[in-house]
């Protein structure tokens, strides 16, 4: 086929792109902005756009399809030109359903642990050599790409997006998998990540449910009340429904273990998030023929590898963790983690605030008592960077404090007063969790663990 990408500098797009020019078919593509690792990738497989911007030239009577990406606006002049062709215009996902028509499409979707359970069924998976095809939101340890599509493969697994496929549809990307096994993993609503209402969100979800194919099966999280809302509210489709909920577990110095007939399963990971994407994970591979006891073996070394307490380094019997989010909600959630993992180590929980949230006083608000189990709750917020946005920032500070309800909470406002702050105390009986959705100011997070590991 010959095919064209409309914004094929997107973390998919351009997998996508690669994957497809592999398999022989002729690709093509345009971008007003590629970045790395995008570019990079481009260039090695001979696909980088000779030029930055939309050209209408390139598009032509010959192109089989237009693949449109969620980047592209829908006055584009490729896509205006395409549409006067009348050229087939698939967005991301539709292309993607059209690819797998021939597979089981398992599709895993919800406000958040998507990627990690697509991280454990594909280890499983692989771990007994079962083939797949995957898509995936994040580089994954094992995984060369974030996405892999073949002839020959007969199951697909695809992290379900619930974000608009493109400028032509409203649809989220999830609508459009079909899929003939679904999990929903949990629903969160965030107004400040989304611009649809509550009830919206919720309405997305359900109207997810409903594509899933007759006879095909539902698993969901039990545990989470607005999911258990939705299934209430789509009984009338012919499907099944599997639950699921985090199973009997215990810890004994620092491990976590699963309860099972034959005994206690150690794991890498630890958590009740985890633990829940453990059970969500379990029970789709036991949809596709995986064997409760060889799930387990499996899963006794699968690591975190998208920094969802992710190790660090350790030290002497203390350790660091990181975290890539910041949310409240996982704020709470992790440290709570890390203190019921070490109950007899202090924790100082690190979470880093970019410049725009810390400005923003009713987002700030949402962290009250977030920080309560932490022994030593601390922010970083890059000063330099709040300089940059140009707002005031006389009361920032005790704002931030008040914000979320620690008195001894301690601000820290660049990286060189970070660093001092971590060697200004001694790390022995102490761990070190860093949250962050960003990247603390480009430093390495070895390095900061060194900082912490000094003065022991």
């Amino acid at each position: 086929m010959r095919i064209h990408f409309i914004a094929i500098g997107g973390s998919i797009m351009h997998n996508l792109a690669i994957s497809l020019e592999r398999q022989g078919h002729q690709v093509s593509g345009s971008d007003d902005q590629i970045v790395e690792p995008s570019r990079s990738h481009l260039i090695d497989a001979g696909l980088l756009p000779e030029q930055l911007g939309w050209f209408e030239e390139k598009i032509t009577d010959d192109i089989d399809a237009v693949i449109l990406g969620a980047h592209a606006l829908v006055n584009n002049p490729e896509l205006l030109k395409a549409q006067e062709l009348d050229l087939k215009i698939y967005s991301f996902p539709e292309f993607i359903q059209e690819l797998s028509q021939d597979k089981t499409r398992v599709v895993i979707a919800g406000s958040y642990g998507k990627t990690t359970i697509m991280s454990m069924i594909m280890h499983v998976l692989k771990t007994f050599e079962r083939p797949f095809d995957y898509l995936v939101g994040a580089q994954l340890e094992g995984f060369d790409n974030l996405i892999e599509i073949t002839k020959t493969n007969k199951i697909i697994l695809i992290e379900g997006d619930e974000n608009v496929a493109s400028s032509l549809s409203s649809k989220s990307k999830f609508m459009f998998y079909k899929p003939n096994i679904a999990l929903i993993s949990g629903i969160n609503w965030n107004e400040y990540s989304t611009t649809i209402t509550f009830d919206n969100y919720l309405k997305q979800f359900e109207d997810f449910i409903n594509t899933i194919e007759s006879k095909g099966t539902l698993i969901y999280n039990k545990e989470d009340k607005y999911i258990q809302k939705i299934i209430n509210d789509t009984k009338s489709c012919k499907i099944n429904r599997h639950g699921y909920q985090i199973p009997e577990y215990t810890i004994n110095k620092g491990t976590t273990f699963i309860k099972a007939t034959k005994g206690d399963i150690p794991l890498q990971v630890f958590g009740k998030y985890n633990l829940s994407n453990i059970a969500g994970a379990y029970t789709v591979c036991e949809w596709l023929g995986i064997k409760k006891d060889d799930f387990f073996e499996a899963i006794k070394t699968f690591k975190s590898s998208i920094r969802y307490l992710e190790f660090v380094a350790s030290f002497e019997g203390s350790v660091v963790y990181q975290d890539f989010d910041h949310t409240p909600k996982k704020l709470k959630a992790s440290i709570h983690a890390i203190k019921e993992q070490f109950p007899s180590q202090k924790l100082v929980a690190i979470i880093e605030l970019n410049a725009y949230d810390s400005l923003d006083e009713k987002f700030v608000n949402q962290y009250k008592d977030t920080m309560n189990e932490a022994d030593l709750p601390v922010v970083f917020v890059n000063m330099e960077s709040i300089k940059e946005v140009n707002k005031c920032t006389t009361h920032l500070l005790e704002d931030i404090r008040i914000a979320f309800n620690r008195s001894d909470l301690d601000i820290v406002t660049n990286i060189k007063d970070l660093y001092e702050f971590l060697e200004n105390f001694k790390s022995k009986g102490n761990n070190l969790l860093l949250m962050s959705s960003g990247n603390y100011s480009g430093v390495n997070l070895t390095e900061l663990a060194d900082h912490f590991f000094k003065n022991y």
